[in-house]
């Protein structure tokens, strides 16, 4: 394209949106407070974690104070603090329509890690109080909001590549230690599939802008490893979209990490590898002419997404990424597993059109 990284000057901190991040672990701490501090709309107004010394110690590193910092138990005294507009929700799957909910009643908007809960069930919930309080609900997809997925995107939607016939997408890595939280059912809801897998699932849909039609998929479950007692090690599901495309995905908590999206046309291909890193993002197009690598300046995915997230709270417009896009990826992992199950191909319901669970697209950096 390419996209230039240019960006206008932050907002004074004090008219940005202020944001609330309940949970302190190792993604907020080396992602996500950084890059909302060095957003063009966000701040970080208050921490929630269970551990008070160690929230204390982030609010003074982070330009906050001890008053900022609440236990979870507290986490209703944000209803009083009207610079706190919204919550940020970085905790075990399990918990987050629990705290979405508690977020709702006190008339704050929601930016919530994916995958949105553990079943369609508890995600529609969350999508229901949040739209019964009259607040924001976005899923937080970050891979929605980056150059290289969009030039993807558009490569495909441009008809750059011709008639789009497959896809395939590889997301893998190893996990070691069998008492981490997502390696237990009732915390993390499954395994690699809700946690890595999703990254596939998610963007192999945002590539083509329409949903599956069925599924069909097969999980491997070691009964001799300690670290798969209660999920899966690795999952391997094809999906059919509509004009008869088919994509393919891998994902697995046992092997080497990596990355990876390939869209194959009648005229082109696109590869991403890596495809869902957090930086070093590359993108690879191929057509008769030859092939093109974009290049595009530096940029925060998760500062992208977040500044998303401040604009719908403050015009009010449905996020790129609502609740109800989560959902959907919840309905379609249901079925992933029911799949695996019973070795079956599993029929979806059918939703025709373009981006249907989606709202306002986000803007890019040079946009």
């Amino acid at each position: 394209m390419p996209l230039k990284p240019d960006l206008p000057e932050p907002e004074a901190v004090q008219h940005r949106v202020g944001l609330a991040i309940v949970g302190l672990g190792k993604l907020s701490a080396e992602e996500l407070i950084p890059a909302i501090r060095t957003s063009q709309h966000a701040r970080v107004a208050a921490l929630v974690t269970s551990d008070l010394e160690e929230g204390r110690a982030f609010a003074r590193a982070f330009d906050l104070t001890d008053a900022d910092v609440y236990a979870y138990e507290d986490f209703e005294a944000l209803k009083d603090r009207d610079d706190v507009d919204g919550v940020y929700i970085v905790l075990p799957n399990s918990l987050h329509r629990e705290y979405t909910e508690r977020a709702a009643r006190m008339g704050k908007h929601v930016l919530c890690e994916k995958p949105l809960s553990v079943n369609a069930e508890d995600a529609q919930a969350m999508v229901d109080a949040c739209s019964a309080a009259g607040v924001q609900l976005m899923t937080a997809y970050r891979c929605q909001y980056t150059p290289h997925h969009w030039a993807a995107r558009d490569a495909v939607q441009g008809g750059k590549l011709g008639q789009v016939k497959l896809l395939d997408s590889i997301h893998v890595q190893v996990e070691t230690d069998p008492e981490a939280w997502r390696m237990k059912l009732d915390l993390a809801g499954g395994g690699p599939l809700p946690d890595v897998g999703l990254y596939s699932l998610n963007i192999l849909r945002f590539i083509l802008a329409t949903e599956p039609e069925w599924v069909f998929a097969a999980l491997r479950q070691p009964t001799d490893d300690p670290r798969f007692r209660e999920v899966e090690e690795s999952v391997s599901f094809m999906l059919g979209f509509p004009d008869g495309i088919i994509a393919n995905a891998l994902t697995s908590y046992g092997a080497h990490k990596t990355t990876t999206l390939r869209v194959l046309g009648e005229g082109g291909s696109a590869l991403m590898d890596p495809a869902f890193s957090y930086t070093g993002l590359s993108l690879t197009l191929t057509d008769p002419g030859g092939q093109t690598i974009p290049a595009f300046g530096s940029y925060d995915q998760f500062g992208l997404e977040v500044d998303h997230f401040a604009e719908r709270v403050r015009d009010g417009k449905t996020p790129w990424t609502p609740g109800e896009e989560g959902v959907q990826d919840q309905r379609i992992m249901d079925a992933i597993y029911q799949s695996a199950r019973t070795g079956q191909v599993v029929q979806l319901q059918k939703h025709p059109g373009k981006d249907v669970f989606r709202g306002e697209k986000p803007g890019l950096p040079g946009e």
